[in-house]
């Protein structure tokens, strides 16, 4: 985010001593926190951040530290200061990408107070600030944590809530020692930030353990008293909180003890009972972790789910920036939330697909929905919350009223598209056309309010007023109003008569902000009225001369106390008229989520349709039972990819016959992709969408587990081995039989026997024990002689054509098919002259190479010492050849008079003893490579 500097307001020296002194009074706030300072000046609205906030806005804002300022000096308070749009757009960058908290302080009188805090899970403070022309894509889920250890068992209860609904959501469940499956809640959640109890002085381990998850899967933790779980008050807080009458203890969800500690912690953070507009108007729900396929933050990232920063303009290379075409903000926040939860149920699954279908064949329905009706769609959960606070106008009024009265073409277009087939056409009607008419039915008295309340005339020429006719002392101070303006425009005329002025052009009437409705002259034409008593002379300006009569003044009174009580009148029926529209909210976010519900279901079909080969719908046979089977399988996210020729390949993975897969090959050869695509595929399918093949059977898997491109992270003090080895036990103590794992080059973190042997247990673990479905890549191919002691393991490789050259260099051509067998081979210095590193680097990785694959070889085949290798004896050989060649040109030299040989003769006397020499040379690889070193 870079932005020219501007032309700000300062503040005059007094005032910023004054207020440096003040800033080093604050304490310090918690880490990961950014203040701005709200000044207002006679100029415009702008912010200030100060001491290491300004130079991280320098950074990050202007992108050089020159607009820096020091206020009090040299060494002073660093002081930088932007715009109020600039800040609006910083804001919003920390808050959803940067997971920072904010705090905004304002001026009163002369003290400065905390005004707005928000953090990446609570945005309430600033929703309007931010979020008002700007669409909020992913939900601001923020949760509270609480474990209870009794035993050997590890109960976690937790509580969440979406900042765009009025829930609040429950659950508990008993983990283990890794907390797999509160790091699957949380993915599932797609939480932004975590309550969660502070250590005060004593070391929690398994707080600690908890600790690890979020940073894993990059969620801001706050720490909160310990107090604030407490639960004695939860019942009552809840009883004030949820709709209904019914006591709060009554609930199922009652009897889950850590849950409510959780809850009342979450109720005190968001300050939910200090506002009234929130009494009785949450639901509060259960989360079943077993209802949707588990998901950890390894293959949230190796299934690449959601975009990372470093994606810039290319939104396809997420599976989230493919699938999201839908046009409006709430089926945005769904997608996210279907692609992060897919489902388990069959029924449900087959619900979607059918769906997805009804808009995959018909493409004027498909484009119909998208442009004419959904396009214009806004977000109707955060209106309704506005409503519900009580910051709603007008203008949100008509927005509603716009969605209103388009709900008849939008069903009109659902019934003419009405699919032949009756039970396609039935579904369709069930799912949409239906709900919309039951919807259409309560909200048509929505749209007679506005109708007979609102101006809709005054709305084309962007003004949001009550009708005068639609109350009768606003028809009456209206109808006044005009007759005064009539009078004004009256007297006006008379002195342009009396004075024989143009009342257009020279004797101009206006309505001061200070002297009301007044005549204008410039500075010549003053003279004329001037020090005449009939005129009353207000002052000069830069545009003229002002002025009044005594009948004008006495009118221009009255038009304003006329106005004030107009404008008394209208606020006053705005506010019965919004008062009214809140009581259709519930409709409203209901009808908003039905929306959202057919906005990514077409959105599905687009992208199946549009993608460069049409998706197809997969067949599913439920957790257990089925295989794997996808004919010209490809990666979703690859093939739209500009000058990307994608190959496509088969997958066959046959429960008890080929269910654990080995996959060997060249670097760069297709392994990671094949084993990738496969997992995709499989997310893809069991949220309803269809999938990128020619034909896809599949089974219902209960997780997806991956182990993928492992790395640093020093500040936390986990190496790229400790990472690998953390993901690989989550993967084998939560695995199950209905699992689905992807393992990629397990074992390079460490030592080539540590790898192999860790790759070699971990593979027959979950080839033996856990028997789930496995992909494994891997570059030790040692590893495929698994295939036979465990008869369910198969051993596939990606095909490479290799075309030996006329010298000893070998031309590789990588083919992106996968095919049965081992690839036992290695090929990374091939794609270390891809990389085009140095010839001479090149030359002696292959002699190295070479050195130890004769090794290796050797002790297979004789087994002969390790250290004893063929290498000596290969460039013992060659020495011997040496000798014997110098030996050769040597008794040349003694038979002939060397003196009287010319060049030419030499060099023709040397090559004969090389060409003799030309194949021994070439048998011999340290001969081979000296001579193309030479």
């Amino acid at each position: 985010m870079s932005t020219p500097k501007e032309t700000l307001p300062d503040v005059d020296k007094p005032e910023q001593q004054t207020f440096v002194r003040f800033f080093h009074s604050l304490d310090q706030p918690t880490q990961g926190t950014i203040r701005l300072f709200e000044r207002d000046s006679t100029q415009k609205q702008y912010y200030t951040f100060h001491g290491e906030d300004a130079l991280f806005a320098a950074e990050h804002v202007y992108k050089t530290t020159t607009v820096i300022k020091y206020w009090g000096g040299d060494n002073g308070l660093p002081t930088v200061s932007v715009s109020s749009a600039v800040a609006e757009a910083f804001l919003r960058d920390a808050l959803l990408n940067k997971q920072l908290r904010i705090e905004i302080w304002t001026q009163s009188r002369s003290t400065w107070q905390l005004s707005r805090k928000a953090s990446p899970g609570n945005l309430q403070d600033v929703e309007d600030l931010l979020f008002l022309n700007a669409n909020l894509t992913a939900a601001p889920v923020v949760l509270a944590a609480k474990v209870n250890v009794s035993g050997e068992n590890k109960t976690v209860g937790v509580a969440f809530a979406d900042a765009t609904t009025k829930e609040i959501g429950v659950s508990e469940f008993i983990d283990n020692d890794l907390y797999s499956n509160f790091e699957s809640l949380v993915i599932q959640l797609g939480v932004k930030e975590c309550l969660l109890p502070a250590d005060e002085g004593s070391k929690d381990y398994e707080l600690t353990k908890l600790k690890s998850v979020l940073e894993r899967c990059g969620i801001v933790m706050t720490h909160v008293k310990k107090s604030d779980f407490l639960a004695k008050d939860i019942d009552q807080d809840l009883n004030r909180l949820l709709q209904g009458e019914m006591s709060a203890v009554t609930l199922p969800e009652f009897e889950l003890k850590v849950a409510m500690s959780s809850t009342a912690c979450l109720i005190k953070y968001l300050d939910l009972l200090q506002d009234e507009t929130h009494f009785k108007q949450f639901s509060l729900k259960h989360h079943d972790l077993s209802q949707y396929m588990r998901l950890d933050a390894s293959a949230l990232a190796a299934l690449s789910l959601m975009p990372s920063p470093n994606e810039g303009s290319n939104k396809t290379m997420s599976l989230f920036g493919l699938l999201n075409q839908c046009k409006t903000a709430q089926g945005s926040r769904l997608l996210i939330q279907w692609l992060k939860q897919p489902l388990l149920n069959l029924a449900e699954i087959r619900h979607r697909q059918d769906l997805v279908e009804i808009f995959f064949e018909d493409t004027d329905l498909r484009q119909s929905l998208q442009e004419s009706h959904l396009k214009s769609v806004p977000d109707l959960h955060r209106l309704a919350k506005r409503f519900q606070r009580g910051l709603a106008n007008l203008q949100d009024v008509v927005r509603l009223y716009q969605v209103v009265i388009r709900l008849p073409g939008l069903i009109a277009c659902l019934e003419a598209h009405r699919p032949e087939d009756a039970t396609k056409g039935g579904l369709l009607e069930e799912t949409f056309t239906t709900p919309f008419n039951r919807f259409m039915t309560k909200l048509i008295k929505l749209q007679e309010l506005v109708e007979s309340t609102i101006d809709l005339d005054a709305v084309e020429r962007h003004e949001f007023i009550i009708k005068p006719e639609f109350d009768e002392a606003l028809q009456n101070l209206r109808e006044k109003l005009d007759e005064t303006r009539q009078l004004i425009d009256e007297e006006h005329q008379r002195i342009g008569a009396k004075l024989n002025m143009d009342t257009e052009k020279k004797l101009k009437l206006e309505k001061h902000s200070i002297y009301g409705y007044c005549i204008r002259v410039n500075r010549t034409d003053a003279s004329k009225l001037r020090n005449k008593s009939e005129f009353i002379e207000y002052g000069t300006q830069k545009a003229g001369t002002y002025y009044s009569t005594v009948k004008m003044k006495d009118l221009s009174t009255a038009s304003i106390e006329l106005m004030e009580s107009y404008d008394k009148r209208q606020k006053s029926l705005v506010k019965e008229v919004i008062n009214i529209v809140v009581t259709y909210c519930p409709v409203l976010e209901l009808l908003g989520s039905t929306i959202a519900n057919l906005d990514v279901l077409v959105s599905f079909a687009e992208v199946s349709i549009m993608a460069p080969r049409p998706f197809v719908r997969p067949e599913l046979a439920p957790a257990g039972q089925g295989n794997v089977v996808l004919q010209d399988a490809r990666h979703p996210c690859l093939e739209v990819q500009d000058d990307v020729a994608f190959i496509p390949n088969d997958v066959d993975i046959i429960r008890q016959e080929s269910d654990f897969q080995i996959i060997t090959g060249p670097n760069m050869g297709g392994k990671s992709t094949y084993i990738r695509q496969i997992g995709v595929i499989a997310l893809m399918a069991q949220i309803g969408c269809f999938v990128p093949c020619t034909e896809a059977k599949l089974c219902i898997f209960d997780s997806i587990l991956a182990r993928v491109g492992a790395s640093d992270s020093q500040l936390k003090g986990v190496s790229t081995f400790m990472a690998e080895m953390l993901e690989t036990a989550t993967i084998l103590k939560t695995a199950t039989r209905n699992s689905l794992i992807i393992i990629d080059e397990l074992g390079r973190g460490t030592s080539t026997y540590d790898g192999f042997g860790l790759a070699w247990a971990i593979s027959e673990y979950i080839a033996t024990n856990i028997k789930a479905f496995c992909l494994f890549a891997t570059h030790f191919h040692e590893l495929t002689a698994l295939g036979e002691t465990v008869p369910h393991v198969r051993n596939l490789n990606v095909a490479v054509h290799i075309e030996e050259g006329q010298t000893s260099t070998r031309e590789i051509t990588l083919l992106y098919k996968v095919s049965e067998g081992v690839c036992d081979q290695s090929f990374g210095i091939h794609v270390a002259e891809m990389a085009e590193f140095p010839p001479t680097v090149v030359r002696l990785a292959k002699r190295k190479a070479a050195e130890l694959e004769d090794d290796a070889g050797t002790e297979r085949k004789k087994g002969v010492n390790a250290k004893k290798t063929a290498t000596d004896r290969i460039v013992q050989e060659g020495t011997r050849l040496v000798e014997q060649m110098v030996r050769e040109l040597g008794n040349i030299s003694q038979t002939n008079d060397v003196d009287s040989m010319d060049h030419d003769a030499l060099l023709a006397a040397k090559e004969r003893v090389r060409e003799k020499y030309k194949d021994q040379i070439q048998a011999n690889p340290y001969l081979r490579d000296l001579v193309a070193g030479l």
